[in-house]
């Protein structure tokens, strides 16, 4: 009988469960574009609002980043608020501070496990606490216990980053919003803590990666999640220019040759900002040198830019793959500088060069058997086929990867992947690992398309694969990103790269492996050293001839942060050689120790901040809300394989899932209190005073 009862209890949470979800996802495309929570007896209310205040100082080629984010409750329950956000993929994310009123509290870097137990024991006796957590590389989880009725609460998240560098000009990109992922497979939450009286809750919203974690948003509506940014930049070196292509920017010139940039006016949070700033000719050093002191070690962080445009040097016979994502999440815009990319890659291709064209979504298909020499007959019958292709289905990327790196052992100088994707996928642990093992002597070069690619995917698939990185934001920008691209493709490499530091065995350098080098493209180095003084020495090959220079490490700067960028490196690395059979226990201890010695938030440490004054009353109900990101712009109407489904369809299954666990829950308790006149068929055993 018990077994019975337990089995019906499964079925109706599980039917209940289904409903709500559904019906939540159904919700947030009806209601204007909000998030709409779905409590106990149908009861609805938005879920607590947040606005983005983000400020910017850049100091040479490091940007110290916060990021100040309202929540507001609207109701008049206790709530918890859990907001997802992305963060830059090379982020060290070291400061918390929760402000309420005038009360400030620091967060203070702990043990993951030990954090959440923390938050989780402030947050069941009725203290206002924070949580920072790393989902992913790029992803972070805010979560903040018993926000009161009517309440703001601020949270002040800081970090840095280093700048990117590519022909001639730097940029800074800040995600602002998290694409849904095909095939993330992250379990549901279940019951995240239990609040005061008893009362469990959980998050409404199973998964970040679900459907009504994401709010499409109108035309005409009120933006969710507005964000303002603000960028003090002091570049060290007078500008040519200062521009955003992605958004509407005010650039003032300040003192010397520091600048002040301001979005002209408050911005969903649903494209991600990028800021490109380019030299005055004649003025990017050859080699630059910023330094810290912190604790018993100092820190540097090195950067060597190779000449821009080199004096010799043939061009290259390559053998060139181009795969393009053809799955859901490319519809619209994406799949539009999707296929202009490609078709320009083609035009730039030499008779003497091999190529080869994949698409994939749910499956992949090869154009040709194998890579074919690039006559011009070959390269219209491309065009053509490249030209008529669409998006659907899902994101079965991995076949596709393998037949891209498939050698046929042709006799050409280099072979090289380029590949043209948004990287919606959640399984790139996986895909690094495959890249690895498969990536024989091809460069595997990654294309990042739409208004919020997956970054952290693009960027360590392409140092996995030794190529780069090449971000493309909307059509304007395809011709140019490409072209610089392809310049660089088509020049020669510097590959096979080792240095050599003068007082080798007291320098730990990270990355401890030197990528190859295309022209253009800077050698970033973040080292601690015993002292200064002595010489950096780097060796490799153009071509087939030998190159190398020497730098002295001497002090151009003092720079604050370096120390944890460079232990944001070496944790990198560390969670890398987890691929190459590293222990993965030792792995994580060491992860911990560099986390909390740098205080920076990692897959294995997280910041709490704790209010020690108890302000949620004894018998709150507290109810576990999600806040929801914007989906990244060009994404509406999207239809995402195993999670896209019609709203009235939703309607309708949510209600009734709805009905079926409420029919259930009430025969079952009809049953129970048949049979056991001790208990209440609504409020459950003598004396408890949780939910039903």
């Amino acid at each position: 009988m018990q077994r019975r009862h337990a089995r019906l209890g499964w079925i109706r949470n599980a039917i209940t469960a289904v409903g709500l979800a559904l019906a939540t996802a159904s919700a947030a495309g009806a209601e204007g574009g909000r998030l709409v929570i779905l409590g106990e007896g149908g009861a609805r209310g938005p879920a607590p609002t947040v606005a983005t205040d983000i400020e910017v100082e850049i100091t040479g080629p490091v940007a110290r980043v916060q990021v100040v984010q309202r929540f507001r409750n609207p109701g008049d329950a206790w709530v918890e608020a859990i907001y997802e956000f992305p963060l830059p993929e090379k982020a060290a994310v070291d400061t918390l501070r929760m402000v309420v009123g005038r009360r400030i509290v620091e967060g203070q870097i702990r043990e993951k496990t030990q954090a959440r137990v923390e938050y989780q024991e402030a947050a069941r006796q009725g203290k206002r606490a924070s949580l920072v957590e790393q989902k992913r590389p790029d992803v972070f989880t805010t979560s903040l216990a018993n926000v009161g009725p009517r309440e703001e609460i601020e949270i002040a998240i800081e970090y840095q980053q280093t700048l990117d560098y590519r022909d001639g000009r730097f940029s800074l990109r800040l995600p602002l919003t998290v694409a849904p992922r095909y095939g993330d497979g992250s379990p549901a939450p279940t019951a995240r803590w239990s609040g005061p009286a008893g009362a469990a809750f959980g998050t409404v919203v199973a998964g970040a990666f679900a459907p009504g974690a994401f709010s499409a948003g109108r035309s005409g509506a009120p933006a969710v999640a507005p964000v303002e940014i603000r960028v003090d930049l002091d570049a060290g070196m007078p500008l040519r220019e200062v521009v955003s292509p992605s958004h509407a920017v005010h650039v003032s010139r300040g003192v010397g040759e520091s600048y002040a940039v301001e979005l002209a006016e408050t911005a969903p949070a649903d494209c991600d900002f990028t800021l490109e700033w380019e030299p005055e000719a004649g003025h990017v050093p050859h080699a630059a040198f910023w330094v810290e002191p912190h604790g018993a070690h100092l820190y540097g962080l090195l950067m060597v830019v190779p000449p821009r445009h080199p004096d010799a040097g043939h061009r290259l016979d390559r053998e060139v793959v181009f795969v393009i994502d053809t799955s859901g999440s490319m519809n619209g815009p994406s799949i539009e500088q999707a296929r202009r990319a490609l078709l320009w890659a083609l035009e730039r291709l030499d008779s003497r060069d091999r190529f080869n064209v994949i698409e994939f979504n749910s499956r992949h298909t090869q154009l040709f058997p194998e890579p074919v020499a690039a006559s011009a007959q070959r390269r219209e019958q491309a065009r053509r086929w490249v030209s008529k292709l669409s998006a659907g289905g899902g994101t079965d990327m991995a076949p596709a990867l393998a037949a891209a790196l498939t050698d046929a052992g042709a006799p050409v100088d280099v072979r090289q992947v380029v590949f043209i994707t948004d990287g919606a996928v959640g399984n790139e642990t996986l895909l690094f690992a495959a890249i690895q093992a498969e990536l024989g002597r091809s460069r595997l070069f990654t294309v990042g398309i739409g208004s919020a690619p997956n970054g952290h995917f693009m960027r360590k698939a392409a140092q996995w694969g030794r190529g780069s990185f090449t971000f493309v934001q909307g059509l304007d920008e395809v011709a140019t990103r490409m072209e610089a691209l392809f310049a660089q493709l088509e020049k020669p490499v510097l590959k096979d790269l080792e240095m050599h530091w003068s007082h080798d065995d007291a320098v730990e350098a990270w990355p401890p492996r030197l990528p190859d080098l295309y022209w253009g493209e800077p050698l970033v180095l973040a080292a601690r050293l015993p002292d200064l003084g002595g010489e950096l020495q780097v060796d490799g090959w153009q071509g087939d001839a030998p190159w190398g220079f020497e730098v002295g490490v001497e002090a151009d700067a003092f720079a604050t942060g370096v120390h944890q960028l460079w232990a944001r490196r070496k944790i990198e690395s560390l969670l890398d050689s987890v691929l190459e059979g590293a222990d993965p226990e030792a792995v994580r201890e060491e992860v911990v120790a560099l986390g909390i010695e740098h205080h920076l938030v990692t897959r294995h440490t997280s910041l709490v901040a704790v209010d020690v004054t108890p302000t949620a009353p004894p018998d709150a109900n507290v109810e576990a809300r999600r806040v929801p990101s914007l989906l990244p712009a060009g994404w509406q109407g999207t239809r995402l394989p195993s999670t896209a489904t019609a709203s009235s369809v939703l309607r309708l299954l949510g209600a009734i899932g709805l009905g079926a666990g409420a029919w259930l829950r009430r025969r079952s308790s009809s049953r129970r209190a048949h049979i056991d006149p001790g208990v209440h068929p609504r409020h459950g055993a003598s004396g408890g005073g949780g939910r039903p």
